[in-house]
């Protein structure tokens, strides 16, 4: 399960009318189905948000859908692979920041004309604590998760005045289907594990609902208080670094 499937999942709990949107249809419609089966609310749009049309296309179906504009907008999406900054190809450096960057615009432009008209709304992206300290062979995903951290800063000054709050959350290593495939690929899986878990002081990898419970702190009003901020998850891993 990865981070948007138990952000989704943690909300529908909550009482959450959820849009989901993913580029992979088949994990998308199951999660989808998971929330309803559990008497949630919840419809599923295939989406693949680095493209502008696709984007506006689901915002519209989901404010369509429940009646009423979008008022929470969560930007969970992450892509990566390794490589040293004089090995990468420019097209894998543009790939990793139109999926990781760019989308998270595409998202929030299109969200928020219906968070201005209510003068309400929160939106919270995910980034990563490779944003704001680079590990080796990622310079295209520290880059990226950085300018998301920049432009969570920026978005929430901007529009403050007229009720919307946005933020981030750096995590740290969690399990996610992204990270089994960075193991898969180690030479030594096993030997890759154990240091994941030792560098972080709590000793062990992050789960997704640890990312879900502070982004649902973010989206709630019980940070009504809380705009422009990057809260860092991360089992003590920055406070290691630093």
């Amino acid at each position: 399960m990865g981070i948007g499937n138990a952000i989704a999942q943690l909300f529908a709990q909550e009482g959450a009318r959820v849009v989901a949107a993913d580029i992979d249809g088949h994990a998308g419609a199951a999660t989808a189905k998971k929330i309803q089966e559990a008497g949630g609310h919840c419809f599923f749009r295939h989406c693949d948000v680095s493209e502008e049309s696709e984007v506006k296309a689901v915002v519209a179906s989901g404010s369509k859908e429940f009646g009423q504009a979008i008022d929470v907008l969560l930007n969970v999406v992450g892509i990566a692979h390794e490589s040293p900054a004089h090995l990468l190809d420019l097209a894998d450096w543009e790939r990793i920041l139109k999926v990781n960057l760019t989308s998270m615009f595409l998202c929030s432009k299109h969200v928020l004309p219906g968070m201005l008209a209510a003068r309400r709304g929160a939106i919270v992206n995910i980034a990563s604590v490779q944003g704001l300290f680079g590990f080796p062979s990622n310079p295209h995903y520290a880059a990226s998760k950085g300018g998301i951290i920049s432009l969570t800063r920026q978005m929430a000054r901007e529009y403050a005045s007229q009720g919307i709050r946005v933020n981030c959350i750096a995590p740290g290593t969690v399990e996610t289907p992204m990270t089994a495939q960075v193991i898969a690929r180690a030479p030594n899986p096993a030997d890759l594990r154990a240091a994941w878990e030792k560098m972080h002081p709590l000793g062990r990898v992050g789960r997704p609902i640890d990312i879900a419970r502070g982004a649902l702190f973010l989206a709630s009003d019980e940070s009504s208080w809380v705009t422009g901020q990057c809260l860092v998850i991360d089992g003590g891993l920055s406070s290691a670094v630093l």
